[in-house]
């Protein structure tokens, strides 16, 4: 398993970006798979995007167009930048890790996350 810390996340209003960053501890982070997940309250984890190890990536619907996923594999890093953001992104951002295949949307397929980080959206 890996360690993995969120940071980046904050205030910010309707219309606006922020870029998330994940850090991985551990040498075989670019043989990972990583995802990003949010979690609103009162309402269940939901995928976000997710990162191959080899950088082909998915994203949700609702986010498509708008967030980027990318990773460094010399920082050992993941990224989800996030433009035009709305309210309804308001939520806890957490990271992923899955030492598989492709770039699941399931997170029963995820092995270690990190604790999150909050994003919230002003109108």
């Amino acid at each position: 398993q890996v360690q993995l810390v969120e940071s980046g996340g904050g205030l910010v209003q309707a219309g606006g970006s922020l870029r998330l960053s994940c850090a991985a501890s551990g040498r075989t982070f670019s043989s990972y798979a990583m995802g990003w997940f949010r979690q609103a309250p009162g309402k269940e984890r939901e995928f976000v995007a997710a990162i191959s190890w080899s950088g082909s990536t998915t994203y949700a619907d609702s986010v498509k167009g708008r967030f980027t996923i990318s990773r460094d594999n010399a920082k050992n890093t993941v990224y989800l930048q996030m433009n035009s953001l709305k309210p309804e992104d308001t939520a806890d951002y957490y990271c992923a890790a899955n030492k598989g295949a492709g770039q699941p949307s399931n997170p029963r397929r995820y092995d270690s996350w990190g604790q999150g980080t909050q994003v919230t959206v002003s109108s």
